[in-house]
């Protein structure tokens, strides 16, 4: 019951930040939720230093019913995922293939050693400890561009075709590698599992290609499905099974079920919106997944926005939050720069590129989660205030000003 009247307080929340959003501040969705929501637990921050502790207590209670990580690694980030890629259109998702490709495996790799160096370096500066091996964990989840918060900024301010489909694709895939290489390095940290390279490869196999594989033989098993009815109730129907039995049995199967979700709405989203869908069906299907999408947009950002209430950020960690976001911009400035210089010769690419890639390379919240997945101790504290600072700089000052880096045609 408790999770019932807590689950119909966020929607409520969700539902009066958007009206509000909607009528006074007219931000992209995603941004005025966060903003809002943040915006009211400073408040009540404020409140409880000024002599009311009472009221924060109810709201950290009442937030604290809600395990952030499990509700969107484990529950919302399917459909999201599924959503966002049932709307990138095959082709032009081909004729960026190689950009994507790099972008999203070694420009998260090398954006990973970059911020965990470099973290290791700022942390000690400051005078404070943080071993590097969990600087590296901190550098692999902070390294992945949030899709759920890139595609729902990049619908708001118009971004060109050809651009989008890069920022896009990159965020939709990446996120599952980010996760490949955080498993991997937190093995490590934690001493729980092996650590040699020939292990770490076997993971990233089985998770990541097994994740295409599993995606792809979702998305053929429901296009058979499919094209052998035309009943739009039942063909939703269909997609939800794909995502909630597909992401739990990738989960069973140990594969990557962000990158399973990824595949199969992009099969699903072009060759089965082509060859398997009456007309009707697909006004149907896309109207229902919108829907999904901005609900489910809506309550993670309410959520991202009162998160703070739980979280322990002092003074030290605030400035180190600070002290990390040049860091995090100079290592995605890099990781975008090398590949898109390696590819120069063999395609052409806006001369501003490199710097919109980089300023709309934003974190969301993925990377909280992840944060909020790490064993009980100072290091999780640390990563998670950081974390948490850089996502708030990303989404709310990124994100509204990525438009004006935008050109008209790229």
């Amino acid at each position: 019951m408790a999770a019932l009247h807590t689950f119909a307080l966020i929607i409520t929340l969700a539902a009066l930040f958007s009206y509000l959003n909607h009528r006074y501040l007219q931000l992209p969705n995603t941004i005025g939720l966060m903003l809002i929501g943040l915006a009211l637990s400073l408040l009540l921050i404020g409140l409880s230093a000024a002599g009311l502790p009472i009221i924060r207590q109810i709201a950290q209670e009442l937030v604290g019913h809600i395990d952030f990580n499990t509700t969107l690694m484990h529950g919302m980030l399917s459909f999201l995922l599924f959503a966002g890629a049932l709307h990138v259109n095959i082709n032009d998702l081909a004729r960026q293939k190689w950009v994507i490709f790099i972008l999203a495996t070694a420009g998260v790799m090398v954006s990973t050693v970059i911020i965990g160096f470099g973290a290791y370096l700022v942390i000690g500066l400051l005078g404070m400890n943080l071993p590097l091996i969990y600087c590296l964990v901190f550098g692999a989840l902070i390294s992945p561009t949030d899709p759920i918060a890139v595609l729902g900024i990049l619908k708001k301010v118009g971004a060109p075709k050809s651009l989008e489909i890069k920022i896009t694709g990159e965020s939709l895939f990446n996120d599952g590698i980010g996760v490949v290489v955080f498993i991997a390095l937190l093995g490590i940290a934690t001493e729980g599992a092996h650590t040699d390279a020939m292990s770490i490869t076997l993971l990233f196999l089985v998770e990541a290609v097994g994740g295409v594989l599993l995606g792809l033989a979702l998305g053929a098993a429901s296009y058979f499905l499919l094209r052998s009815i035309d009943n739009y109730q039942v063909e939703i129907l269909i997609t939800l099974a794909v995502v909630m039995g597909g992401y739990s049995l990738a989960t069973l199967v140990h594969t990557s079920g962000p990158i399973a979700m990824v595949v199969a709405g992009v099969f699903l989203g072009n060759h089965g919106r082509m060859f398997a869908m009456s007309e009707r069906t697909r006004d149907h299907l896309d109207m229902f997944w919108e829907l999904v999408d901005e609900i489910l947009n809506a309550v993670l950002f309410v959520l991202l926005g009162l998160e703070i209430l739980l979280l322990n950020i002092t003074g030290p960690y605030l400035l180190l939050g600070l002290a990390m976001i040049p860091v995090i911009l100079a290592a995605r400035f890099i990781s975008v720069g090398i590949p898109v210089s390696l590819l120069r010769h063999r395609r052409s690419f806006s001369p501003k590129v490199v710097r919109i890639l980089t300023w709309g390379g934003l974190r969301g919240g993925i990377s909280v989660a992840l944060a909020l997945s790490l064993p009980e101790g100072v290091a999780r504290d640390m990563i998670l205030a950081i974390t948490y600072m850089v996502v708030i700089f990303s989404i709310g000052v990124q994100g509204l000003t990525i438009g004006r880096l935008l050109p008209k045609s790229v």
